[in-house]
């Protein structure tokens, strides 16, 4: 696949996808003005798409509809934005820039930023049980594990459990400890949770709502971990060399805060060899399932090759 086919193939995803986000987004007079229009702003300002985007290409690599899978697709992407609400607060990472614009707390306030995310969390898990509407039984058995699956990789053991140890790296305790620094292990557990996990599940989502496999679904599952990993070390390798400006977000502030990153850790050569061995054992593990033809590959790459 060519880059302009890609570029072709991504963008009208993302319109698919924001047009389902718009229509499933709860509206006035129901949701009460402030708390829809602060929801909106976050929701609907753009963005990569690429958890979505990996639920709905998974699908379709496995030959299912991809319209079976956008439900969980779009409830990913409200629990990845409430995610980037919270995290942003001041009493998270204090971000002032989300997306190329002012975040959500610096607009609307902390605590109307706090319930938009709540509201954002809570409303994927209703559009999760809500639809699709089927009788097919397998496609109801497959949304139940859907289910279990995004709300753990969510929780506590999954992208809550990593910002968790995240701040504890850099934040005092009530007693003024911090915790230890993390070594290479740490920090690839911190962020299998952190990153990796929302990711992962996009990717195995859209692979069960699109009637995988057994074998199909692991192999999905191996390539969706390595992309996490990727995503991960190509983001920390940006806030080092990447401008705001592109970025849409405030470089640097990883340094800044002392977090633990990989070029911190490895140094950013190591770091970029480690991120373009993540696509080779994605490929692998697709090309091992006969799913190289699909289009996860050459998102892989774009993964990788990404510049914001």
């Amino acid at each position: 696949m060519t880059t302009a086919d890609l570029e072709t193939y991504l963008e009208a995803r993302r319109a698919e996808i924001d047009a389902a986000l718009a229509r499933v987004l709860p509206s006035s007079p129901d949701c009460p003005p402030i708390l829809q229009a602060a929801m909106a702003y976050s929701l609907l300002s753009g963005g990569k798409r690429l958890r979505p985007i990996l639920c709905l290409a998974s699908a379709e690599a496995v030959g299912g509809d991809r319209r079976v899978a956008l439900p969980a697709a779009c409830a990913i992407e409200l629990i990845h934005t409430y995610s980037l609400i919270h995290d942003d607060l001041p009493a998270m990472d204090n971000d002032v820039l989300r997306r190329g614009r002012p975040t959500l707390h610096v607009v609307a306030g902390e605590g109307i930023a706090i319930l938009a995310g709540d509201g954002l969390l809570t409303e994927a898990f209703n559009l999760l049980a809500r639809e699709p509407v089927t009788t097919d039984v397998q496609i109801v058995t497959s949304k139940l594990d859907v289910i279990q699956m995004i709300s753990a990789a969510a929780g506590p053991v999954g992208m809550v459990g990593g910002q968790a140890i995240d701040l504890a790296c850099v934040t005092p305790d009530p007693h003024g400890h911090v915790a230890p620094p993390l070594d290479a292990a740490g920090l690839r557990i911190m962020h299998g949770k952190k990153t990796g996990a929302l990711i992962r599940v996009s990717a195995v989502a859209g692979a069960l709502m699109g009637g995988g496999t057994p074998d199909q679904v692991a192999a999905i599952d191996h390539a969706a971990g390595e992309f996490g990993l990727a995503f991960q070390i190509v983001d920390d390798i940006l806030d080092v060399e990447g401008a705001s400006v592109d970025l849409g977000k405030t470089a640097g502030k990883d340094a800044a805060a002392g977090k633990p990153t990989y070029p911190a850790l490895y140094g950013l050569a190591a770091s970029k060899r480690m991120a373009a061995d993540c696509l080779t054992r994605a490929e692998s593990a697709l090309r091992q399932a006969r799913l190289e033809d699909s289009h996860l590959p050459a998102i892989g790459r774009w993964i990788v090759e990404r510049h914001s």
